[in-house]
C-alpha cells in the first residue's frame, strides 16, 4: 500500500482569516489518528501557514512522539534565499523549529522558473548534500512545478538527488502546462523516487462539477467523487502520497480512501477523462490554494480565498444573490486586508505562482464580479 503523506500546508484554523491561528487541539486529533493508523511520513515547510508550518510540526508531532515512530520532511525556502550566507541559518532555524535533529528528508522547494534566482545563483545542491554527509539529511531532493524538460536537466545534472515531489492528479495527469506524466515518467527513466503532491487539486477534485459527479455514481454509486482520485495516484508507481488535510473529518476519509484504493478499470480511467473534460470548462481560475502569492503580496490581499471565492461563484448555474459574494462582502470589512480592486499590479505574486496564473489580470475581473456587478463597490 503507498503511505499516505500527511500534509500540513492546510492544517485547520481558528479564524479563517488569520492563516497563523491553526487549531492545535484538532491538529493533536488528526496527528493521533494518523499514526494509530500505521502511518508516519509528515512534510511541512519553512513557510507553510505563515511560517508556522514547521512549528506546528513541533507542538503536535515532534514534542508528542519520539524520534523514532516518525519521519520528517521539509524544504529549503528558495523563494527568500538570494545569497549562500543565508542557507545555514535558515537550516538551523528549521531543525530549531521542527524540534529535530535531522530531517529524513529534505528538499529544495519548488526548484522551478519561480526560484532561479535562488538556484542559479547560489549553490543549494552542494550545500544540501554537505548536509547529508554532516548526518543532518537521511535522503535529499526536490520538489517542482516545472514541465518536464526542465526536471529532466536537474535530475540529468544533479544524480545525487534521490527523489521528486511532483503535482500529480488526474485532471493535470495530461495538462500541457503542468505536464504531470511526463514528469512522471522522467523522474522513473532517472530512477528517482516520486511523491505526489495535490492529488485533489487543492479541493476542486473533490467538489467536483454535479455533471461530472453524475457520472461517476452512475457507474459505481459506492465510490466517493474522493476515491476516484487516490485511486488514480495511489496505483502509480510512487512511494508517498501527501494530502493537506484541514479537518478530522478530511483525514478520516483520506485514511479510508488509500487504504480502500483499489486499481481503476479501463472503464474508469475513460470516466476520469470525460470528468476531466467537464471540470476543466468550469475551473475559471485554476488556482490549488497554496498561497506563496498570498506571502508576497504588498496590499494584504487574501488572493487565494478571493480566487476560491470567485470559483464557487462562477459554477453556480443560478446566482441572483450569491453566499460566495456575501462571503466576499464580509471579507473586505475585515480590517487591514485588500480587496481585489486594490491591486497594484506589481506582479510579485507572478513570481511565485506554480500554476502560472496571471493574478492581477484574474483579481481585475473578481473585483468587477463581486465588487461592481453585485455589490457597485466601485460605483
Amino acid at each position: 500500500m503507498t503511505n499516505l503523506g500527511f500534509g500540513m500546508m492546510r492544517l485547520p484554523i481558528l479564524d479563517e482569516n488569520d492563516f497563523t491561528s491553526i487549531d492545535y487541539e484538532q491538529v493533536n486529533q488528526m496527528v493521533d489518528l494518523y499514526m494509530e493508523n500505521g502511518f508516519n511520513y509528515f512534510d511541512t515547510a519553512y513557510i507553510y501557514h505563515g511560517n508556522m508550518g514547521e512549528i506546528a510540526f513541533r507542538k503536535c508531532v515532534a514534542e508528542r512522539y519520539p524520534r523514532e515512530s516518525f519521519k520528517i520532511a521539509t524544504k529549503l525556502p528558495l523563494f527568500v534565499i538570494t545569497e549562500e550566507s543565508q542557507l545555514e541559518p535558515i537550516f538551523a532555524e528549521q531543525l530549531e523549529n521542527c524540534g529535530v535533529d535531522y530531517f529524513d528528508y529534505y528538499m529544495l522547494h519548488n526548484v522551478s522558473g519561480f526560484t532561479e534566482t535562488a538556484w542559479k545563483n547560489v549553490d543549494l545542491y552542494s550545500f544540501i548534500q554537505r548536509k547529508k554527509e554532516e548526518g543532518y539529511i537521511k535522503h535529499i531532493g526536490l520538489s517542482t512545478h516545472g514541465n518536464a524538460e526542465f526536471l529532466e536537466e536537474i535530475l540529468f545534472e544533479h544524480p545525487e538527488l534521490e527523489f521528486v515531489l511532483l503535482q500529480i492528479n488526474y485532471l493535470d495527469w495530461d495538462d500541457e502546462g503542468i505536464e504531470s506524466r511526463k514528469c512522471f515518467e522522467v523522474a522513473k527513466k532517472y530512477d528517482k523516487q516520486v511523491m505526489v503532491m495535490e492529488p485533489y487539486k487543492g479541493g476542486f477534485l473533490a467538489d467536483v462539477p454535479e455533471e461530472a459527479e453524475k457520472i461517476m455514481k452512475e457507474y459505481n454509486p459506492d465510490k466517493s467523487v474522493v476515491s476516484w482520485a487516490m485511486r488514480f495516484v495511489a496505483n502509480l508507481d510512487v512511494c508517498v502520497v501527501l494530502t493537506g488535510a484541514s479537518t478530522l473529518e478530511q483525514l478520516e476519509n483520506n485514511i479510508y480512501e488509500i487504504k480502500n484504493a483499489d486499481p481503476l478499470n479501463d472503464d474508469e480511467i475513460k470516466i476520469l477523462e470525460e470528468v476531466s473534460e467537464i471540470i476543466n470548462s468550469n475551473i475559471t481560475v485554476d488556482c490549488t490554494k497554496c498561497r506563496y502569492c498570498v506571502d508576497t503580496c504588498t496590499e494584504e490581499i487574501d488572493i487565494a480565498k478571493l480566487f476560491d471565492l470567485y470559483n464557487k461563484h462562477k459554477m453556480l448555474e443560478k446566482d441572483d444573490w450569491t453566499q460566495f459574494g456575501n462571503a466576499y462582502l464580509n471579507y473586505s470589512k475585515l480590517p487591514d486586508v485588500g480587496i481585489a480592486s486594490d491591486c497594484i499590479e506589481c506582479e510579485n505574486c507572478l513570481e511565485e505562482c506554480p500554476q502560472q496564473i496571471n493574478i492581477p489580470e484574474v483579481l481585475k475581473d473578481v473585483a468587477k464580479t463581486f465588487e461592481t456587478e453585485i455589490y457597485g463597490f466601485n460605483q
